[in-house]
Formats: C-alpha cells, structure tokens, sequence
C-alpha cells in the first residue's frame, strides 16, 4: 500500500503531461501486481481511506471509476475531463476491477446478475470506455462469476435432454395402464362372460364401467391437476389403478368385478388429463409433438402386450381371466415408484410463485442452465392467466366462454376426440375379439388373432412419432382418417357378405339325447344360424367343409350339451360348434383385414393427434379446465360406444353399425380439414394466436410487448 501511496503523492503537484505519465505508469503497474491481493485480503480499507484521499486531491476522479463509492462522486468531473481521463481508464479501472471485483460485488441467491448491472454496481460508465477496453472488462467479469452459466452454443441443433426422456417414459405409463385395461377386457370377456353367465347388458356394464368412472374422474380432472399439481396427481392415478387391479383379479362375483373395473376407470381418467398436460410442459418445443405422442405409443403397447397376455392364459379357461385382469397392477405400482422421483411442472411451479424452483427444474430438463429466456416467457404468460384464475371456477368457465380464441380453441379439441371416439376404434379394440368371433372364428383362434391387429396399432404408432414433429400435426391427422374410413368400409363389406351369406339349418338333421329322445330345445326354435347365436344357451352346430348344419343346447364354448358336437372338443372330431358366432371360412378373413387396415391407419394420427393437439392449443390459465372438459368429452363418446355396440349390432346388424361409424369418420373428416390448425415448431404460447382473428391478434401482441398491461385471453 505505501508503494500506491508513493507512487501517486507526487503528481499532486504536477501539471497534466506529468501526472499523465506518473498516474498511467506507476498506479497501474503498482495497483495491478502488487496491491490486487493486498485489497483483496487486509487492505481493503487502505484504498478506501488513503488512496481516496491522495487520489481526491490530486487526480479525484480516476479512482471512482475504478473502486466504486468511495470517492465522492462531486470531486470526479473536473479532473476526468482535464487530460487524465485515458490514463486512469487505462490504468486503474480494469486492474483494480480485476483486483478487487470479488469483494466490491456482492453475493446474490438470485443468479449471476446481467453484465450490464453488475457494471453499474461497480460504477463503471460504459459510454466513456473504449470498445476494446470495454471487451476486457466483459471477459474478465465473466471469468470470475461466482456462478458461471453454462448456455446453450448459439446457433447449435437443438438438444433433448437423457432426463426429459426418463421424464416422459414415467410420466407416460399411465398411457400403458390406459392400453392395458382396454386391451385385456377384450380377450378377458370372451371367458368372464360365460363363467359369471353374463347377459348383454352385464357384458357391456363390466366393459363400459371404467368407461363411465374414467368420465367422471376427467371431469375433475383439470380441478385436481391445478390444485395439487401435476405430479402428485400421476402418484394418486397409478395408486387407484393398482388398488383396482388386485379387486378385478380377486372378483367373486360379477358386482365386485364391475367396482374393480370402475376403481380402475377412475385412475385412467385422471392421468387421461394429467399426463398429455405434464409431458407438454416439460418438453422442449423442438420435439414436444414425439414426446406428447409417447402417450398414445404407451396406449398401443399396453393394448399388444394385454393380448399376448390374454392369449397365454387363454390355456387356463377357468381362472385365467383373473391373472389377465390382477396383473394390471404392476404397471401402476412401477409408474407410482419412478414418479415418485420425479419433478413438478415448471409452467405449475411459476404459477405457485416458485420461480427459483421452476428455474431448476427447467435447467435440468433442458440440460443447460441459461433458461432465462423461457422462464420469463413463461412467468409473462402466468401473469396474464392470475387475473381469470383467482376469480373462482364458475367464472373460469364463464371466461372461456367469454374469450373467443380459448372458446374456438375449445370446440375443437373437444370435436377431435369425440370424431376419434364415434370412428368406432374401441369396438375394435375393447371388442376385438368379439368382433372376430362375430366374423366366425372360435374364441381360442379370435383371442390370438386379436395379437394381430394390436402389432400393427403399435408399429404404426411408432411411425407415428417419426413424422408427426417432420409432417405436421394436421396432415397426419388428415391422411390418418382417410385411412381409418377405408378400414371401416372393408369391415362392413366383409359383415354383410358373412351375414347375408351365413351356413343355413338343416331342419331335415334329426339331433338325439343318449338315449334316443330327439332334442327340440334349440334345434326346432330357430329358422336361421344368426337366431339361433343369438340365444347365449345355444350354438351352431355343422360339420367340417360342409355349409348347413344344425342349432344345439350349449354345454361350454367348444361342445354342445347333447347331439352331434357333443365330442367336438377332442381332437378327431369331425364336426366344429360355434357358440356366439356363425362359423365362415369365406368371408371371416375380410372382415379381419378390414381390421387390421382400420387400426394400422388409425394408429399413427387419429389415435395420437387429438391428445397432442389437446396439449398445446390451450392458454396457461384454461389449459387444466380445457383439457379435462375435452377429456371428458371423450369419455363420455367413448362410454355411449362401448356400451351401446352390442345392442346396436342386435338392432341394425353388425354390418349396419359399421356402415354408421363410416358415415360419422367421414363428417369427422370434413370438420378436420375445416377447423383444425397446424401447431407444429409453435410455442405453447405461440399456439394461442393461432384460434385469435387478426384484429385481436395485434390487441394480443400489443399487451405483451408493453410490460404493464395484462390480457387474460
């Protein structure tokens, strides 16, 4: 300290060109090598009370610049404009900026400040400094930051982080539990129904009964996902699915297996609205279209591997229902475990006035620190849903009526999932084996067939998360239903040649008892095979590569009570019995492929795009409401198909209801190419624009560029 004292009392009295040279070349090297560790360490105050002093009198200026406050700021023009202004800014500002910069700045909880604020703190007066003056103080204080930002390389590809990957996978088993369940009735039913002896309306009370729980739960679905969180909702759906899996596989009766099946539709509903919602909001907009698709891509596995699973313990006639239905519990439990090592939402956590967290959280999905940018895009647009949201849910509702762009927004995520519901995809899909018993295959053959058209959903869905983020949402969409309405016009084809060609009744083939009586029941009350189905005590019964055969009592699936099929179950039987179907060896296999085609071009856009869709083209604060009345909507289609099909195949034959869900995709098809908008490589706050006519478009675009003002629509 006394060589920077020394050094700078002689130009006290110097003229301009001495104290040039003396402040320029002395101070500099003297406070640059040898007092920068003295002021760091001990001698802080040094500088402050003896340097001030001699610099005050004599050069004033030429140490604020370099210290900060302590030296007043009155005694600083004079000097700075008199010649010595160069020298000192040369000299001193940047060595001691380097020498004392930790101890001047303070520590701060909120981050590394913005340069522009830490220069300010420090006194430094950026139009006085020369430009590449001015590019060695930046270099040094980004050196010395005690929290060094690790940002993303300027014009680098976009990135997906290992844990926004993980994320989705955990998050996404709820769309494994939805698939499971929807496709384990359907080879389960095929042997539930004969042993509880269940009638029309019980079957599709068990099939439609998580159906109609799954709409309840949706309805309070966006309530719960804003109340308590996204998170915590996923654990509370994989728990009510667990628990409801164990009570269908331990049923003793058909009311405790319709309460299982209602527990279950109750988690499946909940994480219907939850799940699409979080994987959303997590996801980076580069591939935010893929990862909300691993949704349906979850259904589609849990649906192939249920048929497999059906199919396996097709071998156990008796029991094997139960271990088809009890084993729906493991996903629950796995999901339930991995989330709980799971973080919340980010848009949520900004919403709850948890910024630092949510800045976290956003870094680790993201995988890089520098997410400033997308976090105060995020916070702006929480701002302007606080507004609407704190004035209660009657008036949420009553606002998203109110705002045009969130209320066309509305109408068509709402109309995209019920055309993907009256399609009619879950009658191939809860009832797939149904459906190709119903084309005239017995139900051991049909639960194995079912494997078929459940690989292709999956394949399909897999070319579905290559191109959607490549194509578009809209034309997959698009080309999707087209697809899907050439499947279900091959299906309706193959049920009218079947049913309007089906193997006739011979009244002239005389069926006998053991001993002798001829049978009446059965046989002589019915005048054609598709009556004669229809009565679940009785089956059809003919010999193999003949086409006319005779309708017998029912002792189980494979053999009648008495008569000719009374041995079909043995291997050297000459003679098949159909209990439920018409058996046809001509047209059961267009009908099959019919299925196959609608569900491998249903697979890729119709199944996914309506959820995805659903997850981007909502506002922040309409965004849980919407989503769970769209849900809603969906479970409420898909209840009135479900439990509806069978009655309507009775009513106006198979082949007649699938001619009706034709006509239907094809009025679904013509609201897509009408209303529906492309959102791809948008924003989630972006998308909003897209439903908002030009005029409120500018309304929109200036209340966000002015800081003060807040729009709620």
């Amino acid at each position: 300290m006394e060589a920077a004292q020394a050094s700078t009392d002689p130009s006290a009295g110097d003229d301009d060109n001495d104290n040039d040279t003396d402040v320029t070349d002395s101070p500099k090297n003297d406070v640059t090598d040898g007092t920068k560790t003295d002021v760091t360490d001990s001698t802080k105050n040094d500088v402050t009370d003896s340097t001030r002093a001699d610099v005050t009198d004599s050069t004033q200026s030429g140490v604020t610049d370099g210290i900060g406050n302590d030296v007043p700021a009155d005694g600083m023009t004079a000097d700075v404009t008199s010649g010595i202004n160069n020298d000192v800014s040369e000299g001193i500002t940047n060595d001691v900026t380097d020498g004392i910069k930790t101890d001047v700045t303070e520590p701060t909880d909120q981050g590394p400040l913005p340069a522009e604020v830490r220069d300010q703190e420090k006194g430094i007066n950026w139009s006085d400094v020369p430009s590449t003056e001015k590019k060695m103080v930046n270099t040094a204080d980004d050196s010395q930051s005690d929290e060094p930002e690790e940002k993303k390389p300027a014009g680098s590809p976009p990135t997906t982080s290992r844990f926004v990957l993980v994320l989705t996978f955990f998050a996404t088993l709820g769309g494994f539990l939805m698939g499971y369940d929807i496709g384990i009735v359907s080879g389960s039913m095929l042997f539930i129904r004969p042993f509880f002896h269940l009638s029309t309306f019980w079957t599709e009370a068990i099939v439609s009964g998580a159906v109609g729980a799954a709409a309840v739960s949706a309805i309070t679905g966006g309530w719960i996902i804003d109340t308590i969180g996204r998170r915590l909702s996923l654990l509370i759906g994989s728990v009510i699915f667990t628990v409801g899996g164990v009570v269908m596989g331990a049923a003793p009766n058909k009311e405790v297996l319709l309460i299982g099946r209602i527990t279950c539709g109750l988690g499946i509903g909940l994480a219907s609205v939850v799940v699409p919602v979080y994987v959303a909001e997590a996801s980076p907009v580069h591939v935010r279209g893929r990862l909300t698709i691993m949704w349906q891509m979850m259904i589609n596995l849990g649906i192939l591997l249920s048929s497999l699973i059906s199919a396996g313990f097709s071998y156990l006639p008796h029991d094997g229902w139960r271990y088809m239905l009890g084993l729906s519990a493991l996903p629950g439990l796995v999901q339930f475990i991995g989330c709980l090592f799971m973080p919340e939402s980010p848009r949520w956590l900004v919403d709850r006035g948890r910024s630092e967290q949510a800045r976290h959280v956003l870094a680790r999905i993201r995988g890089y620190s520098d997410v400033t940018e997308e976090l105060q895009e995020i916070e702006k647009s929480v701002e302007e849903s606080k507004a609407v949201k704190s004035k209660g849910g009657f008036h949420l509702l009553v606002q998203i009526v109110r705002t045009p762009p969130v209320r066309r927004a509305l109408v068509v995520g709402m109309g995209l999932l019920i055309f993907q519901q009256f399609c009619g995809i879950n009658t191939a899909i809860y009832y797939s084996g149904t459906v190709l018993k119903m084309a005239g295959f017995p139900a051991k053959e049909a639960v194995w067939l079912v494997v078929l058209p459940n690989a292709l959903l999956f394949l399909a869905g897999l070319a579905g998360i290559y191109i959607v983020d490549r194509i578009g949402r809209r034309p997959l969409l698009i080309w999707s239903m087209v697809g899907t309405i050439v499947g279900l016009v091959i299906i309706a084809i193959g049920f009218q040649l079947s049913e309007t060609h089906p193997p006739t009744l011979d009244l002239n083939i005389t069926e006998t008892m053991p001993n002798g009586t001829v049978l009446s029941r059965c046989h002589f009350q019915y005048r054609s095979c598709s009556d004669c189905i229809k009565d679940i005590g009785c089956g059809f019964c003919m010999k193999h590569e003949e086409t006319s055969g005779s309708c017998l009592p029912a002792a189980n699936e494979e053999r009648s009570l008495h008569g000719r099929c009374n041995t079909t179950g043995a291997d050297d039987s000459d003679f098949r019995f159909a209990h439920g179907y018409c058996p046809s060896d001509t047209y059961s296999w267009i009908t099959t492929l019919g299925v196959a085609l609608f569900v491998f071009l249903f697979s890729p856009g119709m199944a996914p795009m309506p959820w995805t869709l659903n997850a981007e083209i909502y506002p922040l604060w309409a965004r849980g409401t919407c989503t769970a009345i769209a849900a809603t909507t969906c479970w409420v289609s898909n209840l009135i198909i479900s439990f509806t099909f069978l009655t309507l195949t009775e009513a106006i034959t198979t082949y007649g209801a699938f001619w009706m869900f034709t006509g239907l995709s094809l009025l679904g098809l013509l609201f897509f190419v009408l209303l529906v908008p492309e959102t791809r490589n948008k924003s989630l706050e972006q998308v909003e624009e897209l439903f908002t006519t030009s005029l409120q478009l500018k309304s929109l675009r200036a209340a966000r560029a002015a800081p003060d003002v807040q729009e709620c629509g």
